[in-house]
């Protein structure tokens, strides 16, 4: 439906979840067209323009400015890099352009942040350096190639800096290494802090899961990371990322038999209120934890202990602590045994299979 208020039928070209972006196609000639802006051009500060529908109202115009760029963190997509926007943005403006000044197109309106469904001045609009490539890609293949590591990611917290030697909190920390990927091949570890990515320092998970995206897949790159505070030096050959249900169909590391039993309680420290417990057939299939996924899982956390206020939760799978690796019930004892009364702990976790580094402070 155009503002000629001629009706077409479209076709799907291709989506793109991780974006929230699509491609449609309708069949006419000579219609008229918006220029891709600079995205590098842009400035906090900038004068945009949202046009749309909100609330059916179609042709809507609404002027604001750019209020922060490289925005993430939202937990509307995978792939996150927003303009964000005080320009209106209500129900209704998702689709539409964000452009300049100039009438270029700087982003697709998206959504907005609010506690009352409304427009309350946060919007966010995909940037056109994701959304170009985004769309071309499903123009000419119907799909989006990305470029891909192997890896699981997690953002520095002051806890985790300290715990893995980190002067400055910024990075990307190695919370896992596929067995097929890239980055076991360039010698990426768990643990590492990714600080430089092709030349670039690495500021943020959501930076760098962009920029390894948006890398041609074969491309030549390389890395700097952190490990045990000391900088190394890597080079990578970037992979193509597979399809969730391919990566759903892998397995994490591991190969040791579980144990029966639960754990005795262990001394006086951070890990006192935990009850943990061998990983059997019947918690394996009731968790939908993976065929090789081994250490113990969490069957209690005490309310108010530094556990749960480390964020640990029942049915976490514990697989390291203090990067000793936790195959059984024994090795959980042994490692917990060790922890003095005052000192931390830096668990490895598996959670729905996701794995995430967490400290306990005492």
């Amino acid at each position: 439906y155009l503002s000629t208020k001629k009706e077409y039928q479209a076709k799907i070209i291709g989506t793109d979840p991780k974006t929230d972006l699509a491609v449609i196609k309708i069949e006419a000639t000579n219609l008229p067209s918006l220029k891709w802006g600079n995205y590098d051009e842009l400035q906090v500060g900038d004068i945009v323009l949202a046009v749309g529908s909100p609330f059916g109202l179609s042709q809507t115009v609404t002027m604001g400015i750019i209020s922060a760029l490289g925005r993430g963190n939202v937990g509307i997509a995978d792939y996150e890099d927003f303009i964000q926007t005080d320009a209106s943005i209500n129900p209704g403006n998702s689709g539409g352009a964000l452009v300049n000044l100039k009438g270029e197109l700087i982003g697709i309106n998206t959504a907005i942040f609010s506690r009352t469904g409304g427009n309350e001045g946060i919007g966010f609009a995909v940037p056109v350096s994701l959304a170009k490539p985004v769309t071309e890609s499903l123009i000419k293949t119907g799909k989006v190639v990305r470029g891909w590591l192997g890896v699981a990611i997690q953002e520095i917290t002051p806890e985790l800096a300290k715990a893995f030697k980190v002067r400055e909190q910024k990075g990307a920390l190695v919370s896992d290494v596929n067995e097929q990927g890239p980055a076991l091949k360039a010698g990426i570890q768990r643990g590492d802090v990714i600080v430089e990515f092709d030349g670039k320092e690495v500021q943020t998970v959501s930076e760098l899961r962009n920029r390894v995206a948006q890398t041609p897949v074969g491309t030549k790159v390389s890395l700097k990371v952190l490990r045990e505070g000391q900088e190394k030096a890597l080079t990578i050959h970037i992979g193509e990322r597979p399809s969730d249900a391919m990566l759903a169909r892998g397995v994490e590391p591991g190969s040791a038999a579980p144990e029966a039993g639960e754990a005795r309680k262990a001394p006086l420290n951070v890990l006192s209120d935990l009850r943990v417990r061998a990983i059997d057939e019947e918690t394996r299939a009731q968790l939908n934890i993976a065929p090789k996924t081994t250490g113990v899982v969490v069957a209690h956390v005490q309310a108010g202990s530094p556990a749960e206020q480390a964020g640990l939760q029942r049915g976490d799978v514990i697989q390291e602590i203090n990067r000793q690796a936790i195959t059984g019930v024994k090795d959980y004892e042994a490692a917990a045994a060790k922890i003095k009364k005052d000192e931390n702990a830096v668990l490895l976790v598996n959670r729905q299979g996701n794995s995430l580094f967490i400290v306990i402070n005492p």
